[in-house]
């Protein structure tokens, strides 16, 4: 049967492990025996089997465990000299007789850490002697794991300071160099372990030395834990005999682990005061070598430093640490010519972590990263590399994360240029992160040069930046980023009226290049910033002559304007609105002019843009509802405007009151007044379903009598504009008994009536109960008429109704006696 190799290997260890376990037997038995010659041969049958050169590294571990193990025994049995007879000096000559070197060595060492115990030998003479006889052993493996058993065994018994192996002559720099010197010949015996198969096994090779890694970098960690290596023998021995080790090995494996290990295991302060030291290393890497990540790592772990010992930043100004930090980058950079770009970036986003957390306050040392950035990405193409875009996000967001202040960003000169070298769809992902990073910390943006820099960093969503990505353009996505920009409008703010009024036109000026998708979406919140602004300057007026103050009409013209863009794209409904919301500014602002003008407009959109019938009923009950509320208005014009809004009612009540002159009419309103009502569109009368004109008619009642208004109080057109509704109801009802041969709901008689009652109720002299009490027993007769369709919401509405005039009439008092004739 022919085996696989890992079949082998697993055979060849249970072979290796069986015969350790027999060898062992023994041992023990000579031991128990107090039988040192014995012993010394079964354990060195024993070690013998560490010989073997057929095992994985995985494997050869696994013995070389199982024989550490009873090692450790036979160590005990050394100690006590009262069970062997003879002296530690004549057991250390003893043992160097053994036939193989491996056995031989293991043992030797065994028995040179009960010598250091004994103290007859002077402890770095011991230690300088077991290294050097290492030397005998030059396969990788095998040289591998016996120094690591010579450092296992000697770790406690290195020259420290107090250690009680300290000698008159013994100092730490013996420690050092034991352990330095170990050090370097098993760093050496690892980097040789990937010639030590063919090519087509390099891979696996490759993850076998990875596995051993922590053999080598523990050495390191023992150098850290002697407390005699301070911070100048750190700097002038060990670390120059470290990175040189580095350096010469040309391994990237060992390279990277063993820079990542200085890092890791040597104090904070060490790093910082060697820092020129350590940086210049880097460069001298193999070009393969991952050198930002162990740049990054280094930078990361003096930031945490800084962070927690504030009394160290003097230190970080005097070694400028920031500056060497900075050059390294740059030559590193600029030596490895095939690092991808996502390196690069990487490197500076660490660098940048590293001056926000060390020197917040240096906004030139974080806009200097930023450049270093610029330069490297300026004449290459947009970013494509997700990777490297992400990095690009993350470089631009930590300021924004370290200050919560987007004002701070947007000083930094360099900022734009970063995010000008992403590619559309990354601008807006770091523009919609700015905006949430203003939003979140509720910043003011105050000052019109800011907006305009701000603007400019988030044009990505303001504005098509290419003209081919308008079809893929998700619309959930797009909603989301627009609402964005609105509210961010929402925290433009400075309590100087000039300043604002200049950051109206720098935000008008941007969004108007956003198109007709985007419009609707950033023109509302302006014009409503805006106004916010007017009803601040309420009562301020007077004609623009030099630099004077700003007044609402300055604002009014801006909002003018903007809106008209809005309205001619495709947007009526909404410039409507907006325009009526300015005429009430105006109207607060007692601006009479202007609010006639926003008005006239309003209605031009309604006669030529509105064409929806559902957005027609809206849009007219808008127009009534603000005309209703407007209280600027001298005759002539409010006039002008109701009839725009009553269309056939006016022209009809022209003709009467031009010849039947009514108490209730102002005798200003001229036959002029009525040529130009006669001009408009009926726009009540020509909605298009009867319903709507109903309701569109009735609601007109309200522009003719107005509580808080004085001389706006007409019933009789009021009385028009309800009789013209119950015409169109009752038109209604015979529409819908022709075309289904029934009758619909009586609701819009039932809406009809509660107008009554409520200009009965408001002293309406027009408006008599009689009137009303005929309307009620239409209502009843055409609900109890076999072609009425029944109708349980209208039934309902009826009821609520009449229980509410019987309530008024239970009331007593004047408005008890108002009731009193109606019965129902």
């Amino acid at each position: 049967m022919i085996l696989t190799g890992i079949e082998d290997e697993d055979k060849w260890l249970a072979e290796g492990i069986a015969s350790i376990r027999h060898n062992a037997f023994y041992m023990h038995r000579a031991l128990e025996a107090n039988n040192l010659r014995d012993a010394l041969k079964c354990s060195a049958l024993m070690l013998s089997e560490l010989r073997t050169s057929k095992l994985s590294p995985h494997k050869y571990y696994d013995l070389y465990m199982r024989s550490f193990d009873e090692l450790r025994k036979l160590e005990m049995f050394f100690k006590d000299e009262s069970k062997h007879g003879v002296s530690i000096v004549d057991l250390y000559e003893l043992v160097q007789h053994a036939g193989n070197i491996i056995p031989r060595l293991y043992l030797l060492c065994t028995v040179g850490s009960v010598y250091i115990k004994s103290k007859e030998a002077p402890a770095r003479d011991v230690l300088k002697d077991l290294v050097e006889m290492c030397h005998g052993v030059q396969h990788p493996v095998r040289g591998l794991f016996l120094r690591t058993y010579l450092a296992q065994i000697s770790r406690d018994k290195l020259l420290d300071l107090g250690s009680e192996y300290e000698g008159a002559k013994d100092t730490v720099m013996d420690a050092v160099e034991f352990v330095l010197q170990n050090f370097t010949e098993m760093n050496k015996l690892w980097v040789r372990m990937q010639h030590q198969g063919p090519v087509w096994v390099k891979e696996k090779l490759e993850k076998e030395r990875s596995e051993l890694c922590d053999l080598v970098g523990k050495n390191l960690h023992v150098l850290s834990q002697i407390e005699g290596v301070n911070l100048e023998i750190y700097r002038d021995t060990v670390l120059p005999r470290v990175l040189e080790q580095i350096v010469n090995c040309k391994d990237e494996l060992a390279q990277c682990y063993l820079m990542d290990c200085i890092i890791q295991v040597f104090p904070d302060e060490y790093h910082l005061q060697t820092l020129e030291t350590l940086l210049g290393a880097c460069p001298q890497l193999q070009p393969t070598v991952d050198v930002k990540t162990v740049l990054s790592r280094l930078m990361a772990r003096l930031s945490n430093y800084a962070a927690s010992n504030a009394d160290a930043l003097p230190e970080f100004l005097q070694v400028e640490a920031f500056a060497k930090l900075s050059s390294a980058i740059g030559k590193v950079i600029e030596t490895q010519v095939d690092m991808p770009i996502v390196g690069a970036i990487a490197l500076y986003v660490s660098l940048l972590s590293f001056t926000l957390h060390v020197h917040p306050e240096r906004l030139d040392y974080v806009d200097q990263v930023l450049g270093a950035c610029v330069k490297k990405l300026s004449g290459k193409p947009k970013l494509e590399d997700i990777r490297a875009k992400k990095q690009i996000v993350a470089l631009l967001s930590a300021p924004l994360e370290k200050y919560n202040d987007i004002v701070t960003a947007l000083t930094l000169s360099n900022y734009p240029h970063v995010m000008d070298c992403l590619d559309d769809e990354t601008n807006k992902v770091m523009a919609m992160v700015i905006i949430q990073s203003a939003m979140k910390n509720k910043t003011c943006i105050s000052t019109a040069d800011k907006v305009e820099v701000l603007f400019e960093l988030i044009k990505g969503l303001i504005k098509d930046l290419d003209e081919t990505a308008k079809d893929e353009l998700d619309e959930e996505d797009f909603k989301e980023e627009q609402n964005s920009v609105a509210r961010l409008i929402h925290m433009l703010y400075n309590d100087d009226s000039e300043e604002m009024l200049k950051i109206f036109w720098v935000v008008r000026k941007h969004i108007m290049a956003g198109g007709s998708q985007r419009l609707p979406f950033t023109v509302p919140p302006l014009i409503f910033s805006a106004l916010r602004l007017v009803r601040k300057l309420q009562g301020q007026d007077g004609n623009v002559v030099g630099e004077e103050p700003v007044t609402p009409k300055k604002i009014f013209q801006l909002l003018n304007e903007t809106i008209e863009a809005l309205s001619s794209v495709s947007s009526p409904e909404l410039a409507l609105r907006l325009y009526l919301q300015c005429a009430e500014a105006a109207n607060d602002c007692d601006l009479e002019p202007v609010a006639y003008e926003f008005f006239t407009r309003a209605f031009i959109l309604y006669e030529e843009e509105v064409a929806d019938s559902k957005a027609q009923v809206t849009a007219l009950h808008l127009i009534i509802g603000a005309l209703q509320r407007m209280n600027v208005f001298g005759v002539e014009n409010r006039d002008t405007l109701t009839h725009k809004a009553t269309g056939v009612i006016v022209l009809t009540y022209s003709i009467i009151t031009v010849s039947c002159p009514c108490s209730f009419v102002p005798k200003t309103f001229t036959v002029s007044s009525f040529h130009l009502s006669f001009s408009f569109c009926q726009h009540s009368a020509k909605l298009l379903k009867k319903p709507d004109q109903c309701r569109a008619v009735y609601a007109c009642s309200h522009l003719f009598w107005v509580d808080d208004q004085d001389g706006v109080k007409d019933g009789e057109r009021v009385l028009l504009c309800l009789k013209r509704a119950l015409r169109i109801a009752n038109a209604a009802q015979q529409i819908a008994n022709a075309t289904r041969g029934c009758s619909g709901p009586v609701t819009l008689f039932v809406e009809i009536l509660n107008k009554y009652l409520y200009f009965f109720e408001k002293g309406n002299p027009q408006i008599t109960s009689g009137a009303i009490q005929g309307l009620i027993e239409l209502i009843t007769n055409e609900m109890q008429s076999d072609s009425t369709t029944p109708d349980p919401v209208s039934g309902a509405f009826l009821a609520s109704t009449i229980r509410y005039i019987q309530f008024q009439k239970q009331k007593g008092g004047v408005m008890g006696e108002k009731f009193g004739p109606i019965k129902v």
